[in-house]
């Protein structure tokens, strides 16, 4: 069960709950906290005048008051002068995660204005509903209540009020649900989440948001000619899938959303080492992103065409799995000579975005778990972008920043291109590890034809193997965001 965020009008001296959560900016008290003072009795100039809390970034500090909240906590937003949408969202994670794990199911947020800097009412209020839900995020569903069960967090509510506020609200909390969902997914071991449960999952969706579904199951995939996407399934003994949604918003063409759906990623017979192979669960972190941003697009219902493909596959070891060496002939036509059967996420892409041309779309975006090698590039902090059309990856850019979901391009130079010529056909799936994450998308590019295309390499960012104070270990959604601020930024 999801976090519910709803809007409070109210004064916030006399505000009963047993939970206030404040964010503040660094330095002295707000003034607008002068009236929660007063029925504090004093207690936060205390605070302040302590020394111990200046409304740091991630700084938090409790109060138990003898007013109306029965617990006040303040959390630190940094400098006014630095506010931003990420920032505000930062501190509304830092609060719902604090929430969470205080154990009550029911709590009130207010973001001193003084915090707010820059930033309007409706992106503040949007950030706000979306960094409580990202914080109060948690999987517990596979494990045994302890003892003793604290309350799960059910409601926040958000002390603002006004149109702007409403309308920020409206968009910050579907967006919210939808990582919410997204991020649900992604944590669930393969042996549940397989090809056929996030078909599941993508009927679920539709049906509840009457969008148009198309499953393509293998005997349809071998009637289309997906070889690609045939040969990374060739070793399990699931199925693969192949899943088309359709959200109908305007009569425009549309943008086309591709996620890469590897339930489980063995690396084939170019096995992976041990050591964390047991995180390659997350090699579905690019249709769980699509799958989060219809949920969204459901909720929310813009004026826009939207299109999402999620080809998806094990890949795994046996008698019948592909080799290295193999050959395989692509829906393009194309022939792929495979040098390493962990480059298997791009071979389910080239058929998904050749599929993509029959729709005609204004643009084509995929996200995936490609490389590890976008790691040793950017770390975990962005996704790499590399694409065909300069003015779309600066769409992307400006929908990264607004989200928080932060990209960096890499350069597509046709120098690169040589890395992924073959010998006996006309493409090779690798490259090797020189420029890794740019050959990969090499590679892709040769079946994103006739349309603006732009690529998404999430493989450092989709989960993380740290907890902070903002959120847990575990997976981020990311790409939903984006996907929502790109598409919300493209209505008429």
């Amino acid at each position: 069960m999801s976090l519910t965020t709803s809007l409070r009008k109210a004064d916030l001296g006399t505000v009963a709950t047993p939970l206030l959560v404040v964010a503040v900016p660094q330095g002295a008290m707000p003034a607008s906290l002068a009236a929660l003072d007063g029925a504090a009795g004093g207690a936060l100039a205390r605070l302040y005048s302590s020394g111990d809390f200046a409304g740091k970034k991630d700084q938090v500090a409790s109060v138990y008051p003898a007013g109306p909240a029965a617990r006040i906590l303040l959390v630190g937003a940094g400098a006014a002068a630095d506010a931003s949408g990420r920032s505000l969202r930062r501190a509304a994670a830092v609060g719902g995660k604090r929430a969470r794990l205080t154990g009550v199911a029911d709590a009130v947020y207010y973001l001193a204005p003084e915090a707010r800097g820059a930033v309007s009412v409706a992106d503040a209020t949007q950030a706000t509903a979306e960094g409580l839900m990202y914080g109060s995020w948690s999987f517990d569903a596979l494990k045994l209540p302890p003892e003793e069960v604290k309350p799960l967090l059910e409601r926040v509510e958000i002390l603002a009020q006004g149109p702007d506020a409403e309308a920020g609200h409206t968009r910050g909390a579907a967006i919210g649900a939808a990582q919410a969902l997204t991020r649900g997914l992604q944590i669930l071991p393969s042996n549940t989440c397989t090809p056929s449960f996030l078909v599941g999952q993508a009927q679920d969706i539709a049906g509840r948001h009457k969008f148009g579904l198309t499953v393509l199951d293998l005997a349809a995939i071998e009637k289309e000619g997906m070889g690609a996407l045939l040969a990374v399934g060739k070793g399990s003994a699931e199925d693969p899938r192949f899943i088309a949604l359709e959200y109908k918003g305007s009569k425009d063409a549309p943008v086309v959303l591709v996620g890469k759906g590897v339930t489980f990623d063995t690396g084939g017979i170019s096995i992976k080492p041990a050591e964390r192979m047991e995180d390659m669960k997350y090699d579905m972190s690019g249709a769980a992103a699509v799958l989060g941003a219809f949920e969204a697009l459901g909720r929310l219902r813009p004026k826009v065409h939207v299109i999402g493909l999620i080809p998806t596959a094990e890949n795994m070891l046996s008698g019948t799995a592909y080799k290295p060496g193999d050959v395989v002939r692509a829906m393009s036509g194309k022939h792929i000579e495979v040098i390493n059967t962990d480059a298997e996420g791009r071979l389910l892409l080239a058929d998904a975005l050749h599929y993509a041309r029959r729709y005609n779309p204004a643009c084509v975006l995929d996200i995936a778990t490609l490389t590890g090698a976008v790691v040793s590039a950017l770390g975990h902090t962005a996704a790499a972008v590399i694409g065909t059309d300069d003015a779309l990856i600066e769409e992307i850019r400006r929908a990264g920043d607004r989200s928080g979901e932060r990209v960096w391009q890499l350069p597509l130079w046709e120098e690169f291109r040589d890395l992924i010529k073959s010998d006996i056909a006309d493409v090779k799936n690798s490259g090797g590890r020189p420029a890794g994450t740019i050959t990969a998308a090499w590679f892709l590019r040769e079946f994103a034809e006739g349309y603006p295309w732009a690529h998404l390499d999430i493989a450092g960012t989709a989960y993380t193997q740290r907890e902070d104070a903002g959120s847990v270990k575990g997976p981020t959604g990311m790409g939903v965001r984006l996907f929502a601020e790109f598409v919300l930024a493209r209505q008429g």
